[in-house]
Formats: structure tokens, C-alpha cells, sequence
């Protein structure tokens, strides 16, 4: 049995242990009351806010029981926001308004939200309780400065940078700006990232080592000679004393590549290998960073239904742990780094789907790997739904990321990027991605729903059905792919990929018979619409020369110390040492395109899967 088998037994096995705690509170005297007299103490326990209206609010709310079995399900079943299993919620407190402790169960809004100091009460000392924004601002065109200025842009009103970048075709496949046929592409849909000297240019103006700053790079093929560009980046600003401080994440996810996407360039194994060889140096070396984001986002965007985005995803997982373990990497070192990024539709699915994840994977590291509280916690970055997006009467998107955004918060994600209403047709414009980033600030910041108590909206009835219906499909796909030999076997036989395939198809066949109405386009649509006129985002030609001219310009000047170290880099490739620290020396020295171009003459190149 794999991993993945072990991971279906822990879970069947945990519910069973949930109702013996049930029955046990119910029928042994002592352990009931040990619940009550637990629960009685959580609930005294909980500070008390003021809405703007003066209203009292708990800062968790909880279910209003008193019986020691319904007690006990609860806290074995569901946990405590920032307690095993992590239903609800990875931390004991997100998305709420920070407090200033007056006195004993007696607390007051810090003055404008901040974290700052304030007025004593009483002779107290004031206790503030931090938090960090969920909203990331993703962006990326043109040129990395043209992609600097956007991200001053979007985060200067913001008191944490949270910065998500997104990379033009040639980057996402490891191929230079002055790569023949090539010109067209560069800097179209997202930023060109050639050397180091790109890198310094795209984060200029950022303290990328202070604790309020994080990145993300969505990139997964090249990813490890992204991440040595950043560290080198980095360095020649800050130093290398810089690097333990870095926070972010890069996407790296080999597996959601060759099922659902096929942006990567090398063969899977080989992928497999250096995503392996950097994730491993740098949960020692970079104790803040998430050397890859586990990505069911792409999967959903490729067409799967809810349950086979979550399903694929924690299944991949798992295997990177298997993988990660098999190479002697401690679990309680790796597990922490590990983070994911699902996406958010309006089927019924979202409702539970992140809460779900956040169950099945907890209980997956703490009973098969052995991982601490810690490593059991599933870190999660949500996206709305791109696929949801229509063309058609395109204003109607602003009501279904808000939807989205709602179910995403509902759920507990750690962070979360709002998309565009106009990204139907072009790398979203000031206007809409201001808008989109608005959306957040209004459900977090204006509106009460979530900065007031925890647990607001989460344990409906309705939540709980589909939480049950949710997971027990996951285990019936970790089943599946357990059957065609885990993950590895199954994408050997292409089952995710197909299973994908034909639930897309599924998915476009329902819109046109009318199962899945889509308002606006087949249902309530205006029938004298006029074509929007929205402004085309495009690279123009002088731009593009100016990064291929720069290019040249590096590539000229490093020339003697790149064929140095790519011939280091090959050495250390063919010995099977770990390749990262190699790719951080070339990376001062090496384009993307030359380094690409190194390792694809050892291990040769990806084929897509059809």
C-alpha cells in the first residue's frame, strides 16, 4: 500500500475515533463532564468586541450545545479555529480586527485598525493582536519595471506587500526574449524575466527581507532557476545575510503541470528531481518560504469538477511528502513549507471544499508521515475563478468573484487574489484590477461579516451536508489513483488528465443544454448588447527590443564566467548531487534561456501528454 492508501485509512479511521469520543462523553460520567468543563472554559475564555454600533460580539462564535456527545464531536471532529483537524481554519484567529486587551475580558479597537500603540486603560498595559491582510496583488506585464509600477500601485495602500507575479509565455518555458520566433510573446500576458538584472528591476523599491513583504511567482517548469534568480536578486541588494529572511512562494508544481497545463520543460522525472533539489535547500536555508505551491487552481481551470480539483491536489501532495521523506528530508522540516492554491467557483462544492482539504491533510501528515502541529496545517492561497469569467455582459463578473470571495473567506483561506471583470479579454486594466482588489476590501474591511468573530457563517447544517458529500468523494478518488499505483502511476496512465477531459466537456455540455445557466449569456441576456470597447493591454515593439537589446548586453559581458558555470552545473547534474546551490552560481552569471538550454542537453525535454 502507498501513502495515498495509509492517508484513506487514517481518515476512515479518525471518524471512527470521533464517534467513540462521542459515545465515550455520553455514557462514561467522568469524561463527560472533563468535555463540559472544557467547553464551559473555551467559551469564558473568549474576548468580547464591539461592533460600530456598540453591539457585543464574541471573537469565535461557537455552536450553542450543552451536551457532552455534541460537545465532544465537535472538538474531535470539526476542532477549534487553529486546532487539529483545522476545519475551522488553520490559525486561531484571521481576517479579524485588531484589539487592544484593556483589562480582564474587556477589549477596544486598536485606533484605525493598526497595530500601534495606544491610550492605557486602568493602568493596563495595552496587548495587540496582529494580523496580516489575506488580499495578494497579482500582476505582471511588459517589463519588469513596467510590472515594478503596477505593484506600487496596487500596495500602496496596503500595510503588508503581499506581491504575486505573473510571467510572460517565453519565461514560463525557460526560453530567452532573443530566442528566434519569440519577439511577439515577450512581455504579452505577463513580465519578461531573462537574468538576474529583470529580477532586481521587478522588485525594485521593495524591502523583499522586511517581515511585511512576501512574493509569489507563479511559474512551475523553470521554477527552480526563477527561485535562484530571486535569491540572487536578492543578495545583490540586501546581501546575503538577506536570504533566511525571504518570504513568499513559488508555484513549482510539477504534477498539476503534466496533468492539467504542460508548462514545463523538462522530463518528469527530471522535473521532479530539481523541484526535489530545491525545496530541500531551501526549507534549511529559507525557513520562511514556500518552495512550492500545490496547485488545484490550474486543475479547475483546466475543466475539473470541485472534488477532483481538491482530490488530485492533496493526493499530489502527498507524494511530495512520500518523495521528500524518501530522500531523508526531516518531515518537521518540509511539512511547514509545503502550501496550495485552489481556486474558487460558485458550485455548491465551495461551500466546504477548502475546510475539507484542510481535514484530509492534517489528519494525512500527523497519522502516515508523523508530521507535528505544524506540518499537519494546510496553508492555503485561493484564486477566484478565471473559468467563470464571460465575455458576454462582462459587469456581471464584478457579482461573481464577489461570490467567490465570499465562499473563499467562508472557507478560511490564508490569502487570496480577486480576479479581474475584464480579464475575458485582456491582462486585466487599472481600472478593473482596482475594482477586484476593492472586492476584498469591502467583504474584510468595510462590511462586519468577517472582522468581528470568527466562525461567523461556518457549521450551517447546509455546510455540514456538503462537507460530508465532499469528503467522501475525495477518498472514493484517493481510491482510484491508490489503484493505478499512486500518483505517479496513475499520471503514467493519464487518468487525471482524462478524468479532467471529460468533466470539461461535461462542464461546456451543460452551459449550452441550459443544467448550468449562465446569466448573461444563455439565460437573461440583453439582446441588444453592443462589444465592449475595452483597451487592449499590449507590449509595444520598442519595449520588447529594449528587454531583448539588455539581454544581449548580459549575455556579452558574462559570457567567459557562464560557460564556467554551466559546465559546473553539468558536472554537478551528471553526479547527482543536488543540484540548487549549482543553479544559484549560475544564476549571477546565466539567462534563463542558456541555463534551460544546459539542462535540457543532460536530460533531454518535455513531451506533452495528449
Amino acid at each position: 500500500m502507498s501513502k495515498l492508501g495509509a492517508v484513506v485509512e487514517s481518515v476512515e479511521k479518525h471518524e471512527k475515533f470521533v464517534l467513540e469520543q462521542v459515545k465515550r462523553a455520553r455514557s462514561d460520567t467522568k469524561f463527560g463532564r472533563e468535555m463540559t468543563e472544557r467547553w464551559n472554559k473555551i467559551k469564558g475564555g473568549i474576548p468580547i468586541g464591539r461592533a460600530p454600533t456598540g453591539l457585543p460580539l464574541p471573537r469565535l462564535a461557537l455552536p450553542e450545545i450543552d451536551e457532552p456527545g455534541e460537545i465532544a464531536r465537535y472538538l474531535f471532529g470539526d476542532g477549534l479555529p487553529g486546532e487539529f483537524p483545522y476545519l475551522n481554519g488553520a490559525y486561531r484567529e484571521m481576517y479579524l480586527e485588531p484589539l487592544e486587551e484593556i483589562e480582564i475580558g474587556s477589549y477596544r479597537k486598536s485606533p484605525n485598525g493598526k497595530n500601534g500603540p495606544s491610550a492605557k486603560s486602568n493602568g493596563a498595559k495595552p496587548k495587540v493582536i496582529p494580523q496580516e491582510e489575506p488580499t495578494r496583488l497579482f500582476s505582471g506585464l511588459m517589463l519588469a519595471e513596467d510590472t515594478n509600477k503596477r505593484f506600487h500601485f496596487l500596495s500602496a495602500h496596503q500595510r503588508s506587500k503581499r506581491l504575486s507575479t505573473a510571467f510572460d509565455g517565453p519565461t514560463l518555458y525557460g526560453i530567452d526574449s532573443d530566442a528566434e520566433g519569440v519577439m511577439g510573446k515577450v512581455g504579452e500576458g505577463g513580465v519578461a524575466v531573462d537574468t538576474v538584472e529583470d529580477m532586481v528591476r521587478l522588485y525594485d523599491g521593495f524591502e523583499v527581507g522586511a517581515p511585511n513583504f512576501s512574493a509569489s511567482m507563479t511559474i512551475s517548469g523553470p521554477a527552480p532557476i526563477i527561485m535562484a534568480m530571486y535569491i540572487a536578486a536578492a543578495k545583490r541588494r540586501f546581501g546575503p545575510k538577506v536570504v533566511p529572511n525571504l518570504r513568499g512562494t513559488i508555484q513549482a508544481d510539477i504534477f498539476k503541470e503534466v496533468q492539467a497545463q504542460n508548462e514545463t520543460i523538462f522530463p518528469t522525472e527530471a522535473s521532479l528531481r530539481f523541484l526535489c533539489d530545491m525545496i530541500e535547500w531551501t526549507t534549511e536555508q529559507m525557513p520562511r518560504w514556500y518552495p512550492v505551491s500545490i496547485s488545484g487552481y490550474h486543475i479547475g481551470e483546466a475543466g475539473s469538477t470541485p472534488v477532483q480539483q481538491a482530490a488530485y491536489t492533496l493526493s499530489n501532495g502527498f507524494a511530495y511528502a512520500e518523495m521528500l521523506a524518501a530522500r531523508g528530508v526531516p518531515v518537521d522540516q518540509f511539512a511547514p513549507r509545503l502550501s496550495f492554491f485552489l481556486d474558487c467557483g460558485l458550485d455548491v462544492e465551495y461551500i466546504a471544499l477548502s475546510r475539507v482539504s484542510r481535514k484530509i491533510w492534517a489528519i494525512g501528515m500527523r497519522d502516515v508521515f508523523g508530521a507535528s502541529p505544524r506540518g499537519q496545517m494546510f496553508k492555503l492561497h485561493t484564486q477566484t475563478s478565471g473559468r467563470s469569467l464571460i465575455a458576454a455582459e462582462f459587469k456581471n463578473n464584478l457579482t461573481r468573484t464577489a461570490a467567490e470571495l465570499m465562499l473563499a473567506y467562508m472557507n478560511g483561506t490564508n490569502s487570496c487574489h480577486s480576479n479581474s471583470a475584464d480579464e475575458p479579454f485582456t491582462t486585466p486594466s487599472e481600472e478593473w484590477i482596482r475594482l477586484a482588489a476593492h472586492g476584498q476590501a469591502i467583504l474584510l474591511e468595510e462590511s462586519g461579516i468577517f472582522k468581528h468573530t470568527m466562525n461567523m457563517l461556518s457549521g450551517s447544517p447546509g455546510m455540514k451536508a456538503v462537507e460530508r458529500a465532499v469528503e467522501k468523494a475525495i477518498l472514493e478518488e484517493f481510491r482510484e489513483i491508490e489503484s493505478l499505483g499512486g500518483v505517479m502511476g496513475a499520471v503514467e496512465n493519464r487518468y487525471q488528465r482524462s478524468q479532467i477531459q471529460n468533466a470539461a466537456h461535461r462542464y461546456e455540455q451543460q452551459i449550452y443544454d441550459g443544467t448550468r445557466p449562465v446569466v448573461g449569456l444563455t439565460r437573461y441576456r440583453d439582446p441588444n448588447e453592443e462589444p465592449p470597447e475595452i483597451e487592449l493591454a499590449r507590449t509595444p515593439r520598442k519595449r520588447q527590443q529594449l528587454q531583448v537589446n539588455r539581454l544581449k548586453r548580459f549575455k556579452k559581458t558574462n559570457a567567459g564566467k557562464a560557460d564556467k558555470a554551466l559546465r559546473k552545473l553539468a558536472a554537478v547534474v551528471e553526479s547527482g548531487e543536488n543540484t540548487f546551490p549549482a543553479l544559484l552560481e549560475a544564476a549571477e552569471v546565466c539567462s534563463l534561456g542558456q541555463i534551460t538550454g544546459c539542462l535540457q542537453e543532460l536530460v533531454g525535454h518535455f513531451r506533452p501528454m495528449v
